[in-house]
């Protein structure tokens, strides 16, 4: 029976400015009425047991993805990690965790959340071939037959040496140049590396201990016989260091398995555009778009008109508070924008002015010195923590709905157009116990305001 672990932890950087720091485009919803991360789990759910299926994210997406699977699913399991230190560890991590808690040795099969895959079928019985393999005591890749020169992804090697429904692998390769991709594709024997793997936890376990020992010797600090939880003072011993870089590279136990259901990474501007319907003149238009006379071009608007005249090979990207324009072919620098943001201490990278959380959202209105202004939905049968702020006080107006106000452990039930007070570190929760959605204005006053600047009492997601 095979084991599941979803890789929800990325930044997604390359879709900026959709896509932010804390809110990345895998809990985003790029085409569907599901996130990418949702799609993820119910498409490995067709080949392993729901309960079999272990998420793995950082302790700042923690409740989000909680949320989302939990719409799919009763007691996921998520495990989080206390600071991000790339794949390796991650993966490590959780093949000791199955294996502890478990007490099985199985083929685990490893996907990204943000990927897209158009075909399903073709998916699980691509995943049922690479089991077989798996079960050899190989280490298994899903490959993608290149059908252009790429360089935003890494490549593999094969040999001609063939394994069941597979082949052995000569060597990964970086992300190349164009001239480069080029001459992978007319050799033959390379393809995109999926960033999708198969193994027997005790075979990754064993490639580990050979090729990363000071991962493997922290691994044995660890014992999930006992409990879930991922001490930050032992995970920060872990190096920062990709699998493709502590394993993949170096043992000679990988094989490919070739795999050509509809795959995309989803990594860039491009990428939307190459999956996305076109209209005549080979545009995509998202949002509320008006054109004149382009041609080939990507025009995406989540809450303004965006107006274009006369592009051609361009994309261009509206959010509230931001605006992507570049060439098609450039899309890949957008990251250097994120990493530039992100240096500057630019929000922008962060977040967006509407946040999604697990009981609804919010968006930031105005903000100045000393205050902060938000309208804030909670979504029916939904409710805030009981918090309190040590640095701000604030006023509650509702808009809509009939809010459920606990105030220093008194009820209040407010209508449209009431108010109240909520005075610094008074304890306090905005809950909506009815059908209908609650939208209240939301102002802060004190210093500084920040989002950290939360004490939790008690939490229905989990966040105490």
């Amino acid at each position: 029976m095979m084991y599941g672990l979803i890789l929800a932890g990325g930044s997604g950087s390359r879709l900026w400015p959709l896509s932010r720091e804390l809110y990345p485009k895998q809990l985003i919803n790029l085409q569907d009425k599901e996130s990418l991360l949702q799609a993820t789990f119910e498409r490995i759910a067709k080949c392993i047991p729901e309960e079999n299926i272990i998420s793995m994210t950082g302790v700042k997406h923690l409740s989000n993805v909680k949320y989302q699977l939990s719409s799919l699913a009763k007691n996921t399991v998520v495990l989080s990690e206390p600071i991000s230190k790339n794949t390796a560890p991650a993966i490590a991590l959780a093949a000791k965790y199955v294996l502890d808690k478990y007490k099985v040795d199985p083929v685990i099969l490893v996907v990204p959340s943000d990927h897209l895959i158009s075909d399903n079928e073709s998916f699980v019985k691509t995943v049922k071939e690479g089991e077989k393999i798996a079960e050899k005591g190989y280490i298994v890749t899903f490959g993608i037959k290149p059908t252009y020169p790429e360089t935003g992804y890494g490549y593999i090697n094969v040999t001609s040496e063939s394994i069941l429904d597979g082949v052995k692998v000569n060597q990964f390769v970086e992300k190349p140049n164009e001239e480069l991709a080029k001459k992978y594709i007319a050799d033959g024997n390379y393809y995109w590396n999926s960033g999708i793997f198969m193994f027997k936890a005790s075979t990754l376990l064993e490639e580990v201990k050979k090729y990363s020992p000071e991962i493997s010797k922290v691994l044995e600090e660890f014992d999930f016989s006992k409990s879930d939880e991922i001490p930050f003072t032992i995970y920060d011993k872990m190096p920062s260091i990709s699998i493709d870089y502590a394993v993949m590279e170096k043992s000679d136990k990988i094989a490919l398995i070739k795999f050509d259901g509809g795959w995309n990474d989803l990594g860039s501007w491009k990428s939307i555009y190459d999956v996305s319907e076109k209209d005549k003149d080979g545009n995509v238009k998202i949002g509320h778009v008006l054109d004149e006379g382009s041609k080939n071009s990507l025009m995406y608007s989540s809450s303004k008109l965006v107006a274009t005249i006369g592009l051609e090979n361009i994309v261009v990207v509206e959010t509230e508070d931001a605006i992507l324009a570049c060439r098609a072919d450039k899309t890949q620098d957008v990251k250097k924008v994120f990493e530039t943001l992100k240096k500057q201490n630019d929000n922008t990278h962060l977040v967006h002015k509407t946040v999604y959380r697990p009981w609804g959202f919010y968006t930031v209105l105005a903000e100045g010195n000393g205050f902060l202004t938000k309208m804030i939905q909670v979504n029916p049968g939904q409710k805030l923590s009981v918090q309190s702020h040590n640095f701000r006080s604030e006023h509650w107006v509702v808009l809509e709905g009939t809010a459920k106000v606990v105030l220093e452990g008194k009820e209040l039930i407010l209508s449209p157009g009431h108010s109240i007070d909520i005075p610094l570190k008074a304890i306090h929760s905005l809950q909506n116990p009815y059908s209908e959605n609650v939208k209240v204005i939301e102002v802060q006053k004190g210093n500084p305001l920040i989002e950290e600047d939360i004490i939790r009492y008690e939490d229905m997601y989990g966040r105490v």
